[in-house]
């Protein structure tokens, strides 16, 4: 199979789909293997190392769409490059449909096949390659928290250790998953006081066990969400519901309980946001003001750290890419039931249940895409 790896073009986006890594073993499976120029800069990778892992480089992206039957990236593919994609060729990267209806009409009516990193399950009941990134967007949550928390950036002037005779910064972390849990961890680590709210009992009695003496926890309902919101000088939004939109945790009326000047950090902003007063940002304008309330909403966190999260999410992506360019498509997805739930997008048809729910079209079973 031709695999292509176009450069990233979402706004300060500074990852790469494949590592030169990734290209060298599916060059040792007898792939052919397509990297655009300058595609793994921002992740300290050269032209050279691609080449010296037995993969061509070309000038543009139109060549890598050309020439490609799969192509491998980190972000949604924007306006010009769905434009590339043609049918029957396969696209495997993040998509995150459920709140991007313009996206989710332009794949179907590309004819592609289109597998998202998001949704891809293992037999633990987790998200293997978003997994990855929820761990460095996790960490780096009360990192830019904290800066966003600053008084020059327009926040409540905080420290989050505190320090002698002055209290930490109080941190609530919605949500104690992957990406709340090392968001926890990190805060915690900081010298602020935290708190998780979660709805899995067993999840909070995991955290109680693990973590007891460096986090508290708490059930979540709407009325302790704003109860402990309102004592929070930041609060992380950490929720999500697989490859549907994010539910609106704290409405716009409820900003105005909040501390002036508190911190709402939005981890879940590739799902929509989980506070009605969410929109994307990018890291070169990253944090806005709303009622007094300081939003961070940068939709490719781990982008901040591209080398780091670049190898983290080529670990996690390249198992299933060779079973995709070994067996193609149909066979991996015969085979893997895991690598069948990414299956989002098939021949103009839609195939993924909350994405169709989200946006209100109807759904074919990826069980019977399989069979088309």
């Amino acid at each position: 199979m031709h695999i292509g790896c176009p450069t990233e073009i979402k706004p300060q986006e500074f990852r790469v789909g494949l590592t030169p890594n990734a290209a060298q073993e599916a060059v040792n499976h007898g792939h052919t293997v397509t990297v655009q120029s300058g595609a793994g800069n921002g992740a300290g990778f050269t032209d050279a190392d691609y080449i010296d892992a037995g993969a061509a480089i070309v000038g543009t992206a139109a060549e890598v769409f050309e020439k490609a039957d799969m192509v491998v990236k980190v972000k949604e593919p924007q306006p010009k490059e769905r434009k590339m994609l043609r049918e029957g060729q396969i696209l495997f990267t993040y998509l995150h449909l459920a709140p991007d209806p313009e996206q989710t009409k332009d794949l179907m009516e590309s004819g592609a096949t289109c597998i998202a990193y998001e949704t891809v399950t293992d037999d633990r009941g987790g998200l293997p390659l978003l997994a990855p990134m929820s761990e460095v967007a996790g960490r780096l949550a009360p990192q830019v928290g904290a800066w966003t928390l600053q008084k020059a950036n327009g926040g409540r002037g905080v420290l989050m250790g505190g320090v002698p005779g002055v209290g930490p910064a109080r941190v609530l972390v919605i949500g104690g998953g992957v990406v709340g849990t090392h968001a926890a961890r990190i805060a915690a680590g900081m010298g602020a006081d935290v708190t998780v709210l979660d709805r899995s009992l067993p999840r909070l009695r995991y955290l109680d066990d693990t973590f007891g003496g460096v986090f508290k926890n708490s059930y979540a309902s709407a009325g302790s969400t704003i109860e402990l919101a309102r004592q929070a000088d930041m609060v992380i939004g950490a929720v999500l519901i697989p490859g549907a939109a994010a539910p609106k945790l704290i409405s716009r009326a409820q900003l105005s309980e909040l501390k002036p000047g508190a911190a709402l950090v939005d981890v879940a902003i590739d799902q929509g946001g989980c506070f009605e007063t969410s929109k994307a940002t990018t890291h070169e304008n990253p944090i806005y003001d709303v009622d007094g309330i300081m939003h961070y909403c940068v939709a490719n966190m781990p982008g901040a750290v591209a080398r780091t999260s670049t190898i983290a999410l080529g670990n996690a992506t390249m198992p299933f890419m060779l079973a995709l360019a070994d067996k193609g498509w149909r066979q991996a997805c015969e085979d893997d039931p895991h690598l069948l739930n990414g299956l989002n997008v098939h021949a103009g048809n839609l195939t993924y249940y909350a994405v169709g729910k989200a946006l209100g079209i109807d759904v074919l079973s990826p069980s019977l895409a399989l069979k088309a």
